[in-house]
């Protein structure tokens, strides 16, 4: 039982033609594509992250900046205070740069080659943008897609070293007419049908041609190798208060967190803790610590308040009111520590 693309694709869109997702940078099957932009920009912001979290993200971009022009000429500070919440910030900062050049040549690319030379744009997004934007054939591979081509082919070996034989499987069965229609539909699959645990196989278009199914075990695919441990790092927030206002920094453009307000903190990253020095000295109040968990380490950082009428500032940051934090675009773990220092 192979699958192949004389059987998987027509029976696949034709499942897609009665029960695709309706998501706001979509178009309907059978009708004009969707703007490039609208495509690009959502694709950017699913980058692990899920739709119901992209949703209302993208409903206010498109609100602020509704086509590539707006948002090349947007402040690079409103947008990352916009993205705030979403994480991984490089995704802003390419966003911005790649609108940039856009507005700049006055078109959108509309090949995969050339849409792999804009920032921030790999394999993934320069293939859905070209498939579902442009109409041209393209193997557009996310982890949904992952999923339900690591089932139908029974490939039982771990990722990521699965990876090169995914893609070569869906290259496989992927039809050269609706091009953009097959690359969602395989994504609406994986989301709803061929989900990672419990997958609903009484309802998959595909079930005849599914060799996990056959086998009797799907959910075991796609085969994943051992979770490292995370590092655990510890580090210090500083929250300096004067007159119904506190000090924030913007972090270096380069890094974690790049380019984004927050709270002046003692160095932690993902390789080290954090110094625990603070930016001045003072009687600090301990205010208690928060956790958050990055991709890569999880971090406990304590929140320590410093209150004077006229404390010396040295360095460049910003007196931000307190009544307006919601709107500095603070970062998810520089948000939960603001809520901890008011608390």
């Amino acid at each position: 039982m192979t699958a192949s693309a004389q059987t998987i694709s027509p029976d696949l869109l034709d499942w897609y033609d009665r029960n695709a997702r309706a998501l706001p940078w979509r178009s309907p099957p059978g009708a004009p594509p969707p703007e490039p932009y609208r495509v690009w920009l959502s694709e950017v912001m699913l980058q692990q992250t899920t739709t119901a979290a992209v949703a209302p993200y993208f409903a206010e971009f498109t609100r602020r900046w509704p086509s590539v022009e707006a948002l090349a000429a947007a402040p690079e500070a409103d947008v990352m205070a916009a993205w705030a919440g979403l994480g991984y910030y490089s995704r802003a900062r390419n966003l911005v740069a790649t609108a940039r050049i856009i507005a700049e040549r006055e078109a959108f690319p509309d090949t995969e080659e050339a849409l792999r030379e804009l920032p921030g744009v790999g394999a993934y997004i320069a293939a859905a943008v070209a498939a579902i934007a442009f109409g041209q054939r393209a193997v557009v591979v996310d982890a949904n897609v992952e999923r339900v081509v690591s089932r139908l082919f029974a490939l039982g070996y771990p990722l990521p070293g699965v990876r090169k034989a995914i893609r070569e499987k869906a290259d496989a069965i992927t039809p050269h007419a609706r091009a953009g229609d097959f690359a969602q539909a395989m994504m609406d699959l994986g989301a709803t049908i061929c989900t990672p645990r419990e997958p609903r196989c009484l309802l998959c278009p595909l079930a005849e041609d599914c060799d996990a199914r056959a086998g009797g075990d799907p959910a075991r695919y796609p085969v994943k190798a051992p979770k490292k441990a995370k590092p655990q790092r510890t580090g210090t927030a500083w929250w300096i208060e004067r007159e119904g206002a506190v000090w924030l920094v913007c972090r270096p453009a380069k890094g974690m967190l790049g380019g984004m307000r927050a709270l002046p903190d003692d160095g932690w990253s993902a390789r080290v803790d954090g110094s625990r020095k603070p930016p001045l000295a003072g009687d600090w109040e301990r205010a208690g610590t928060v956790r958050h968990s990055f991709t890569h380490f999880d971090l406990d950082l304590e929140v320590q308040v410093f209150r004077a009428a006229e404390p010396q500032m040295a360095g460049d940051g910003e007196w931000w009111p307190l009544d307006e934090i919601d709107s500095a675009g603070l970062p998810t773990v520089f948000a939960k520590a603001a809520q901890r220092a008011q608390a």
